[in-house]
């Protein structure tokens, strides 16, 4: 029977980044283990997302989460070499908000601004100026992140941080995590599809929008499921120059990526619910009924565009409060939990895997402290509130 301190549950860019912060950074000597059902990562959230950071949250922690994600990109070469390299375009996000949404956008900028993030809040007339190729005219305002936002590599990423970790001493498996063996309120080992067992002192639960399903196996209700997010390449021969990430009012998102421009929006109320692991088939015609339309009142220029191409990746969705769950469970203390990010997992990755390696390794957080979204509020039904979810 294999042995492990831990064993991590999903070797997506969570579960690698606890693996690597803890072997790395926090120099634990003991086993690890990640078991990862597809080491291709051809259907994981991390490399079918948009892949990008900001700080453009209201809460505080998530705030704090992204500056430690930036700080992380930054030190990519330093930490894996000269070649470390996951194409960060600093290029910025920009929050546009009707008469309606302008009081929310005022709010979560003064968040913004005590957390030391270098967010601008802008005019309709500022945001003509900067963005002469946008219509303003049902706009009170927009929030633009003049640094420390953009968008990157997600495969380069998980890359070169799957990679540290293993240099650093984990052990990466392909398996899938199918029950527990426990004693009274301890994990006591991890059973797999293979059929064996790891014995192990503690596990860690980064299986993303499989993470309630792993959950279960242990009675424990964790309100995670997979949602449907299609991203669709779009060919626009019309220049947009300096363009950001850019939220319409409609919750339509769209940003630059080489010649052409990644969009992407909610389903709608009738059709985001939980699917099955398998569902990966985009939702083709958002883009005629509600992503043209609003890009074009939005963006003129957009007015001759196709759809060059378009696929579906699985959002880890919190039913609760779209927040993720971060840290030891209550009652099970060596079953820890790092899932339901609601689309910023990529972005929180290195911060949550700083704070998880350090809640195992010394019973508390050090660095960073995201307590707020522990397990304790699940158990409560006590939501903390983002207001900023793309």
């Amino acid at each position: 029977m294999k042995k492990a301190d831990l064993v991590i549950i999903g070797g997506a860019i969570v579960g690698a980044c606890v693996a690597y912060f803890l072997k790395k950074d926090l120099g634990f000597k003991g086993s690890v283990i990640v078991v990862e059902r597809d080491p291709t990562y051809a259907k994981s959230a991390t490399t079918l997302s948009a892949a990008s950071i900001r700080q453009q949250f209201s809460t505080p922690q998530n705030i704090a989460l992204s500056q430690f994600g930036l700080s992380f990109i930054h030190q990519l070469k330093e930490r894996f070499g000269p070649d470390a390299d996951i194409g960060f375009h600093e290029g910025g996000y920009l929050l546009l908000a009707s008469q309606a949404g302008l009081p929310v956008l005022q709010q979560n900028h003064q968040v913004q601004k005590k957390a030391g993030a270098d967010i601008e809040l802008m005019t309709p007339d500022a945001l003509k100026r900067t963005f002469p190729w946008m219509n303003v005219d049902d706009l009170t305002g927009g929030a633009y992140g003049r640094s420390g936002e953009g968008w990157f590599d997600a495969h380069m990423l998980l890359d070169l941080v799957r990679k540290g970790a293993i240099e650093a001493g984990a052990n990466f498996i392909k398996d899938e995590a199918t029950g527990f063996t426990r004693e009274h309120n301890r994990i006591t080992g991890v059973k797999l599809a293979s059929g064996s067992t790891i014995a192990c002192g503690a596990a860690v639960n980064c299986a993303g929008p499989n993470a309630g399903n792993v959950a279960r196996y242990l009675d424990i209700a964790l309100p995670i499921e997979p949602r449907k997010r299609t991203v669709f390449v779009i060919d626009c021969k019309k220049p947009h120059p300096n363009m950001p990430l850019m939220v319409d009012t409609s919750g339509v998102y769209i940003r630059p990526e080489g010649d052409y421009y990644i969009s992407g929006v909610s389903p709608g109320a009738e059709r985001d619910h939980a699917v099955d692991s398998d569902d990966l088939d985009p939702h083709y015609d958002l883009f005629e009924d509600v992503i043209w339309p609003s890009l074009y009142q939005r963006m003129p220029g957009f007015d001759a565009i196709k759809m060059a191409n378009a696929w579906a990746g699985h959002y880890e969705y919190c039913t609760l409060d779209q927040n993720p769950v971060i840290g030891a469970h209550p009652e099970i203390q060596n079953f820890y939990i790092a899932a339901g990010f609601s689309g910023h997992g990529l972005q929180h990755a290195p911060g949550t895997g700083l704070a998880i390696g350090e809640l195992f390794l010394h019973g508390a957080y050090k660095s960073l402290d995201p307590s707020i979204f522990g397990y304790e509020r699940i158990l409560s039904g006590t939501p903390v509130r983002e207001l900023n979810v793309i």
